[in-house]
């Protein structure tokens, strides 16, 4: 089983450096008023990932540090998901520590790793389960008593649950795509519209990819074709000659003179034979280069027709660049995102009848489903007010008497379950809420409103234990869970606390005698002459010390004989119920 070895408490509250010894089964934690036993259960809230309050950081200190050991069974979740953090465990047990300064900033550690705090609170699940007068307070709220209800009901809930909250969600996706179809269906059909004559009027011009380019290129030749002949006509004169001019020297004529010059020598150095063969090359290129401005010159269109159709396709391409995007290639993109997005959008009405139809299946299966639901925790809730009303019996409360009542709202938007359309919600259709009748006779009424301070401690108690029984966790924390309980039925709940310590480790803050005797270790928090708690303030009481404490916690008074013999008759009580 795992266990909270240990803690380790440095400058939080009036806790100057303690260390915490806790032991398997059950331990009271005892001290008088303010001396800091509360600041046991708050430093076991920050290692469980509890908020951090710089305002807890003692007065002076630059920050509060705790530290705990648990010893941790093997092969658990909670070693598995330690080890998936990058911890380490020490000899099978994991230490964890928390840091919080006193600017608010806030560290943690597990297994000698940084780890973010929502880790240890992961762990804090499987390890601890906390119970105090803030978690009484949560408990009474409907929300958190259908949520314990369905943590007792286990897989009978469990299971339909997890199909209902799959189909709860996408039946809001459902209809909120569903919602928004037809809330803007005439923004879709203007859309539409402006697609349509977006799309026919690329299409009546009919472009083709690279064609503005293209056209840009013919027009600059059509518009200059007199320069460009003239150019093309002088270029050729002098690399080839004019023929009109006999005694014009060309560039053609030259270079072949040239070239004739070194290959009659070319034989006498190596040197001037590749030039000679240079100059060769620059033969035939000047031979090509005048070849093409002739076939150039001759090829030039300079029809005036032409060019105007060119012009006349060009203002029509700029037409559509324009507005559709900065030349054709982006013109053409438009198109074809145009074109599927009008698909998308002539598709809406198809789209919008198969959510309809969708919308209607998901609702008759939230019905079937939220029905199992409710069958399942009106079973499970039977079963688990008939197990807490046994408990109170345990808990001096003999005659109380709690239930369920699990009901549902009308609404004629929701889901039909049980032949009624109900109001209905991410985890059904249920409001579920926790009854006491404290007495016969008694009506039924919200805990909240007919439970006395130490009535709902006692059925606070009760249901912590019999969620014990059916999912139980390695360690429970009870915060002063007695308060308003004294006589007959702090003994019992000290009983009970006993009993439940048999399967796993209890640990309890108290003020209540009759509760600390019941206890395997009683620790003591006591206050130093400068009001502080330091390492001397947390001791293990042990025989006659043990006798002092429970005397003064009867009667404020160490050495009254009455109260020691009290104190010795409770201890012998507990030690025979053991």
């Amino acid at each position: 089983m795992s266990v909270l070895e240990e803690m380790r408490i440095r400058s939080l509250g009036v806790i100057d450096d303690a260390v915490v010894e806790l032991s398997p089964g059950f331990t009271a934690v005892t001290g008088e008023t303010g001396a800091g036993k509360t600041m046991v259960v708050t430093s076991l809230g920050l290692l469980l990932g509890g908020r951090a309050d710089p305002a807890l950081v003692r007065i002076g200190a630059k920050a509060a540090v705790v530290e705990g050991r648990i010893a941790l069974r093997p092969g658990s979740s909670a070693v598995l998901r330690a080890e998936e953090a990058g911890a380490e465990l020490d000899e099978g047990a994991l230490l964890v520590s928390r840091t919080v300064s006193a600017e608010g900033r806030s560290r943690a550690f597990l297994g000698g790793r940084s780890v973010p705090v929502g880790v240890l609170a992961e762990l804090a699940d499987e390890l601890v389960a906390v119970h105090g007068q803030t978690d009484q307070q949560g408990l009474l709220r409907p929300a958190r008593q259908r949520e314990a209800l369905d943590r007792y009901a286990g897989d009978a809930v469990a299971g339909p649950l997890a199909k209902y909250a799959a189909a709860y969600r996408r039946l809001r996706a459902v209809a909120g795509e569903l919602e928004e179809l037809t809330t803007r269906a005439r923004e879709r059909a203007q859309e539409a519209d402006l697609l349509r004559f977006g799309l026919d009027e690329i299409a009546a011009v009919e472009p083709l990819p690279g064609e503005d380019a293209e056209l840009a290129a013919e027009a600059g030749r059509l518009g200059h074709a007199e320069a460009l002949a003239s150019a093309a006509a002088v270029a050729h004169a002098a690399l080839a000659g004019n023929p009109e001019d006999p005694e014009s020297v060309d560039a053609t004529t030259l270079v072949a003179g040239a070239h004739r010059a070194l290959e009659a020598v070319r034989s006498h150095d190596p040197a001037l034979a590749a030039l000679a063969e240079r100059i060769g090359e620059v033969a035939i290129l000047l031979g090509d280069v005048a070849g093409e401005l002739a076939g150039y010159a001759d090829d030039l269109d300079a029809d005036p027709l032409r060019l105007a159709a060119v012009e006349e396709r060009r203002a029509a391409l700029t037409a559509l660049t324009r507005k559709y995007g900065e030349d054709i290639a982006a013109v053409l993109a438009w198109a074809q995102e145009g074109s599927a997005r009008l698909t998308e959008l002539d598709g809406d009405d198809g789209r919008i009848e198969e959510l309809t139809a969708e919308r209607d299946g998901l609702r008759s299966e939230l019905s079937v489903l939220a029905q199992e639901l409710t069958d399942a925790r009106t079973e499970a809730a039977a079963r688990f007010a008939e197990a807490v009303t046994a408990e109170l019996a345990s808990l001096a409360m003999p005659h109380a008497r709690v239930s369920f009542a699990v009901g549902q709202s009308e609404d004629p938007e929701g889901v039909e379950v049980g032949g009624r359309t109900v109001a209905y919600g991410p985890t059904g259709a249920d409001e579920v809420e926790l009854l006491l009748a404290p007495h016969p006779g008694a009506p039924a009424r919200p805990i909240a409103k007919g439970a006395s301070g130490g009535e709902l401690s006692r059925v606070m108690l009760a249901v912590e234990v019999v969620f014990a029984g059916t999912d139980p966790v390695p360690t429970y924390l009870f915060d002063e869970v007695d308060a308003g309980v004294g006589g007959k039925a702090a003994v019992e709940i000290g009983r009970r606390l006993a009993k439940l310590a048999k399967s796993a480790q209890v640990v309890v803050v108290t003020h209540l005698p009759q509760v600390a005797a019941f206890a395997d270790r009683q620790l003591l928090v006591e206050k130093t002459n400068d009001g502080t708690v330091t390492r001397s303030g947390v001791t293990v009481l042990e025989g006659e010390d043990r006798v002092r404490e429970l005397s003064r916690m009867l009667a404020g008074q160490e050495d009254s004989e009455t109260a020691r013999a009290h104190a010795e008759e409770l201890l012998a009580t507990a030690r025979a119920d053991g």
